[in-house]
């Protein structure tokens, strides 16, 4: 996910106790990373599984069935429907 070519310019600041340093430090060390490296990989792969979380959800087939009923159940909205059929100014 880290792409190590491109040179980091933003920065981030964080203030934390020193008991949440001392961990994150131990835990940097046992990855032979260096704190700030091993945040940002940690901080990226939990920012993946949260917005992917947020754009993807399972459903079993009768929840599926139940989530279909629902949306065939839903009244019909003109405007929604003449939006999703104009076509977009990048296409």
């Amino acid at each position: 996910m880290r792409n190590s070519t491109k040179r980091r310019e933003d920065r981030l600041e964080v203030r934390l106790t020193p008991k949440a340093k001392s961990m994150l430090k131990r835990a940097a060390s046992i990855e032979r990373k260096s704190v700030s490296t091993f945040i940002v990989d940690k901080g990226l792969e939990a920012a993946a599984e949260t917005l992917a979380a947020r754009s993807e959800f399972r459903l079993n087939t009768k929840q599926y069935d139940a989530f279909v009923a629902a949306l065939d159940a839903a009244k019909s909205m003109p405007r929604l429907e003449k939006l999703l059929k104009t076509p977009s100014t990048l296409e």
